[in-house]
């Protein structure tokens, strides 16, 4: 366990994902549990492994819940010996003091962990995400947007962003007092960066956030973290661009190795896709598929969340697909079209009348869609499945008796092709793609259909 590098918890599937493949990429093997794995797994699994992570579910989770969900997680973290320990959240900081609370899982870090500083690192230029004095930024096809001006983003159905300014989001969760290495900063010499970072520590300071606008920002960031290690494990909070920063520099520094080249998976005859993503993009990318030989199926989501009508939309949808699995089709079964699609209100609407909370639609949703896609892949037995959005992927996997998952390949930044273990021999070996509605090209589901790595 003294090899271990990294641990880090996710507040979903996707995101969980994301950091996994950003780390084995640079050359740091990594496993990602799906949940807190019992000692003899844990044990088992940590062979030959540099980092370890934990897909939660605390995007969608109010700060009581979190309150019995992160404690535990961050102390089998911190006994597990690694000097940095990261909380991974989307890489659009979407939260709220009311659900998914970065601020509040801070707090519950800080008692758990007893850092002796912590830092926000966000940015992820590889796919976009800037940071610049202090304001996040995000591209957009060929336009990029301050995070409360995002076309997507500031609408989001559960966690609209109407602040580009980090500090001052965050502020709205946690008193916290965070201050910023900006990117003028970032480009002084490395022992004026340090010293720097050493007076806001000095000075009262619990968290540093760093601007982040070009890679070589992240590598500044990787080497100047590295040097703070010591026998307390510093806490990072932000998207995959702290692995990306981390990694980056233990390879230049010769910690880790070079990784070999990873060949490509290459294709599956069928591939079946299930979509909880309301994003413009995701939409996109289900028409594409659409349009390239896949069937699509709508899941009336008002009638999946009534307790009353799930299992017959669940029979519903599962007879079809499998219908279509049998002539050799790959199938999209999508809860939405874009923010826009009617179904939302009306699956909203339904969820009032029941007095469901309508915060937690992702979860109860992933829970059904998981149910049907288990029973396609038990019955049609299935090589390879695709699961988007990024409140329910964690949910729809864990309706499936998957424990762990390790990169198999990257099909494009953020949306890798996942080899899944599992102690249930229908689900060993799995290929598992995960995708956050934002994230890949209108071509998307195809590439994973190909197992083909995307080219820019």
């Amino acid at each position: 366990m003294n090899d271990l590098l990294m641990a880090f918890y996710g507040d979903d599937f996707t995101g969980s994902a994301d950091a996994m493949e950003a780390l084995a990429l640079n050359g740091v093997p990594t496993v990602l549990f799906l949940d807190r794995p019992d000692p003899a797994l844990l044990k088992r699994r940590l062979k030959n492994v540099r980092a370890v992570g934990v897909a939660g579910t605390s995007r969608t989770m109010a700060p009581a819940q979190m309150d019995g969900e992160l404690p535990g997680q961050f102390q089998m973290l911190k006994e597990l010996g690694a000097s940095l320990i990261h909380y991974k959240v989307c890489a659009t900081f979407d939260s709220s003091p009311r659900i998914g609370s970065i601020g509040h899982a801070t707090d519950l870090a800080f008692q758990a962990l007893n850092p002796p500083f912590a830092v926000i690192v966000q940015g992820v230029p590889i796919i976009g995400r800037y940071v610049i004095f202090g304001n996040h930024f995000t591209t957009v096809g060929n336009k990029t947007y301050r995070l409360d001006r995002h076309p997507m983003m500031s609408r989001h159905p559960i966690t609209p962003m109407d602040e580009g300014d980090l500090r001052v989001h965050f502020a709205k969760q946690t008193t916290k007092k965070v201050e910023l290495i900006d990117v003028l900063q970032l480009n002084k010499p490395f022992d004026s960066i340090s010293s720097q970072l050493d007076r806001y520590i000095y000075e009262g300071n619990d968290i540093i956030l760093f601007d982040t606008l070009e890679e070589k920002h992240l590598h500044t960031i990787g080497r100047l973290i590295h040097q703070k290690t010591g026998p307390q494990p510093i806490f990072a909070v932000g998207s995959s661009g702290f692995e990306y920063a981390m990694a980056g520099y233990w390879q230049s520094a010769g910690i880790v190795s070079k990784p070999d080249p990873i060949s490509a998976a290459g294709p599956v005859d069928r591939l079946v896709v299930i979509s909880g993503s309301a994003a413009a993009r995701t939409a996109e990318q289900i028409r594409c598929a659409m349009d390239h030989g896949f069937e699509g199926i709508r899941l009336n989501t008002d009638q999946l969340i009534d307790p009353e009508t799930a299992r017959d939309e669940r029979n519903r949808v599962t007879q079809l697909s499998l219908m279509f699995l049998r002539e050799g089709k790959s199938i999209v079964l999508y809860s939405t079209l874009g923010p826009d699609d009617p179904y939302i209100r009306k699956t909203r609407d339904r969820m009032k009348s029941l007095g469901i909370d309508v915060d937690e639609v992702g979860k109860h949703l992933g829970k059904q869609q998981g149910l049907i896609l288990r029973e396609l892949v038990e019955t049609a037995g299935l090589k390879r499945v695709c699961v988007a959005g990024g409140d329910t992927c964690s949910y729809v996997l864990r309706q499936m008796d998957i424990h762990s998952l390790e990169l198999l390949m990257p099909i494009t930044p953020a949306a890798p092709l996942c080899r899944a273990f599992s102690d249930n021999p229908t689900f060993e070996g799995l290929q598992v793609a995960s995708k956050g509605g934002q994230i890949g090209a209108p071509e998307y589901f195809l590439q994973v259909l190909n197992g083909q790595t995307a080219h820019p």
